[in-house]
């Protein structure tokens, strides 16, 4: 299943707010498919960042989109280094 790397411009965000949000990814993630890894949050520069297993990108996207409203402003497709 493709990998993908997520970004979400978010000024003013706040990590605490971040874990709310990946928790609701997680309630709704398993009807879709989906696995969000991991998440990682950088206050100062109001960006966050999600590592997730999806089908395709639609699909992951769709997980945020249901679960919180939150989708990312970019998306990568990533396959992990040697």
């Amino acid at each position: 299943m493709p990998t993908y790397m997520d970004m979400h411009d978010l000024p003013g965000v706040k990590a605490e707010d971040v874990a709310g949000a990946h928790e609701a990814d997680l309630k709704v993630q398993g009807k879709y498919g989906v696995d969000y890894k991991a998440y990682w949050v950088d206050e100062a520069d109001g960006k966050v960042f999600c590592l997730v297993e999806a089908p395709d990108k639609e699909t992951a996207t769709r997980v945020h989109r249901e679960a919180h409203g939150l989708e990312a402003h970019t998306l990568f497709e990533v396959k992990p280094g040697g």
